[in-house]
């Protein structure tokens, strides 16, 4: 593997950091020297599915992170925003944590303010400056994974917030705080 001076002291930063905190720091090491990231969603509002390598030989691929925003976008008024680099990553960890590749069903990505607004007078547990308008956060499932194994799962990547909804059998992940509810 080629590095710049870039991928040099990134690389040096994360072995460091592998001093303070193992596992996550590991996790974030693997993530950066594996040749492929790749991502599966299916959007259960559009019935649209997507399977998307979206790094590849050391490089975000700009045409791959095109379609995960159009797939994420907010599916009432059509708007796209990009989505965050970092949660795409954590989602990309979160996939390694199974067996087999896994196709994320995604009930919400980005979420223009309209929406938000909308969604605030109409449910229950919708926050005002949500980060899905930032495109910081996403509300998934995951076919044949129990939404509080899926839960437990995201919690362990300590990477932002984790709500789970049991009623509603989904899990929010985003990449603010690290808090859970």
């Amino acid at each position: 593997m080629c590095f710049n001076r870039r991928r040099f002291l990134k690389t040096g930063a994360q072995v460091g950091l592998v001093c303070l905190f193992p596992i996550p720091a590991l996790a974030s090491i693997d993530r950066l020297l594996s040749k492929e990231r790749k991502l599966s969603f299916y959007n259960t509002h559009t019935d649209e599915r997507l399977d998307a390598c979206y790094f590849a030989k050391g490089y975000y691929q700009a045409e791959a992170l095109k379609t995960i925003n159009h797939i994420l976008r907010d599916h009432r008024t059509g708007e796209i925003k990009s989505i965050r680099i970092r949660l795409l990553d954590l989602l990309y960890s979160i996939s390694t944590s199974f067996n087999n590749p896994v196709r994320f069903q995604i009930i919400s990505g980005y979420r223009s303010p309209e929406t938000n607004a909308m969604l605030c007078k109409k449910t229950t547990g919708v926050g005002r400056s949500s980060l899905h308008m930032e495109g910081k956060a996403a509300d998934i499932r995951v076919s044949g994974c129990d939404t509080k194994m899926l839960q437990r799962i995201c919690m362990k990547f300590q990477a932002g917030g984790v709500g789970y909804y049991p009623k509603s059998d989904f899990v929010h992940v985003d990449i603010g705080p690290v808090r859970y509810w």
